[in-house]
């Protein structure tokens, strides 16, 4: 595997979050100009005629501070010699392969850490932990989809309680470098789950599409309805309401992170399929459209493509105001996305977990008083799950348990069932 497009996909973050999009363009570009082009193309790439683009799809999340505090970092990896001599290749006005100063410290701290990472220990970069015993009569099973896209597998979680009835399903989008195992300890979706008895899915995003197994909602083909993606997780609903009891109407999507932009695509492209979506830390459905355009969308938001759906989808959304990742920018224009136009009446509230971190709680209702968009934004949090389990990857067990209130959310918007998705 070559080592080098990773650490090019780093730096550039590091650059774009620092406002010198002029240096991390020249990074990528001069990657670009020295790629294989048969390593080059894959089907995480940015669309047709583009096909290096997927030679970045590498790393959109970073790692989260410890529990005392900190910024979000890079990971950090042994640095083989020649991707040194390869970074070295980027010449200046003098023409001599010399390290520019911008990539100094970024290289300094490379050399300094000795983790014995390898670059594909991005995905796993927690340690790995036996699985939670399951309570009596509850399964948490693996399956698979395939359709023309391609295919993924997805965990689900069937609660003691489910005897053949009629029961909500909710389809949870990981972030990147996660697993369904992972996210569902991370989120305890699955304790909720076994006590108010609801089905739920994790769609696995495969490696082979996603060096770092995130969802490529930066990709123009992985943003539309039966295309790409959304298709498959889209398949994987059907597949499971074909399978199971799935009461009528009571189907939604949440995600975390590049998860976070797939629910809120899955809620643009399927609102006949999803009911409500949650988005966690993500960005709106088509705030980007590349990989260029992706990093510039999580520094400083995007330009999100119009909805799907004439009428609003009932969203809720979490972020952190101290998210260095994903700029918090970006929830609010979950919000307008989701708002689609529509004239809604706003109200504030605030609170604080506690012990833990405060927040501000903005609700928009309809003309008859009904809530369609909630929006949480986090005090002091950064890129992390609210209310999370630290069993799991990305999580903020001090913020208000957004597990919790995604699914008291859900539950107050059935869908009508006039037609079947089906």
């Amino acid at each position: 595997m070559n080592a080098q497009p990773n650490i090019d996909m780093l730096e550039a973050t590091r650059l774009t979050r620092e406002g010198r999009l002029a240096e991390a363009m020249a990074l990528l570009q001069g990657g670009l100009a020295g790629a294989d082009p048969a390593s080059s193309s894959s089907s995480a790439g940015g669309g047709e005629g583009k096909p290096a683009a997927a030679h970045f799809s590498r790393i959109i999340d970073m790692l989260p501070p410890s529990s005392r505090g900190g910024a979000w970092t890079s990971p950090k990896f042994d640095l083989p010699h020649r991707a040194s001599n390869h970074l070295g290749g980027l010449a200046g006005a003098s023409g001599q392969n010399q390290v520019p100063e911008a990539l100094r410290g970024f290289l300094d701290r490379m050399g300094q850490t000795g983790t014995g990472l390898g670059l594909d220990g991005l995905v796993g970069l927690n340690p790995a932990r036996a699985p939670a015993p399951l309570p009596e009569g509850a399964r948490f099973e693996e399956r698979s989809f395939a359709n023309e896209a391609g295919s993924r597998a997805y965990k689900l979680y069937i609660p003691s309680g489910y005897m053949g009835q009629p029961v909500p399903l909710v389809v949870m989008l990981h972030g990147c470098t996660q697993s369904p195992d992972d996210f569902a300890a991370g989120t305890q979706m699955n304790e909720l789950a076994e006590e108010q008895t609801f089905l739920v899915a994790y769609p696995a995003q495969a490696q082979s599409a996603n060096v770092s197994k995130c969802w490529n909602w930066f990709n123009a083909g992985d943003q539309q309805r039966d295309r790409g993606e959304p298709s498959l997780i889209a398949g994987i609903t059907r597949q499971i309401m074909r399978d199971f009891s799935v009461e009528p109407g009571r189907v939604y999507a949440a995600g975390l992170s590049a998860g976070g932009a797939a629910a809120a695509i899955m809620g643009s492209a399927y609102p006949d399929l999803y009911a409500a979506v949650g988005v966690h830390s993500g960005l709106a459905c088509g705030a980007a459209r590349d990989m260029p355009s992706a990093f510039a969308a999580m520094r400083q938001g995007g330009v999100p493509q119009n909805g799907g759906s004439k009428q609003p989808v009932p969203t809720i959304v979490f972020h952190g105001d101290r998210d260095t990742t994903v700029n918090p920018v970006n929830g609010d224009q979950v919000m307008a996305q989701s708002k689609a136009g529509s004239d809604l009446q706003t109200t504030v509230s605030r609170g604080q977990v506690p012990g833990g971190i405060s927040y501000t709680r903005t609700v928009a209702c309809d003309d008859s008083g009904h809530p369609m968009l909630e929006h949480w934004a986090l005090h002091g949090a950064g890129h992390a799950w609210s209310g999370g389990s630290p069993s799991g990857s990305y999580t903020e067990p001090r913020g208000p348990d957004a597990s919790r209130e995604m699914m008291r959310f859900f539950l107050e918007h059935p869908k009508p069932t006039a037609a079947s998705p089906l």
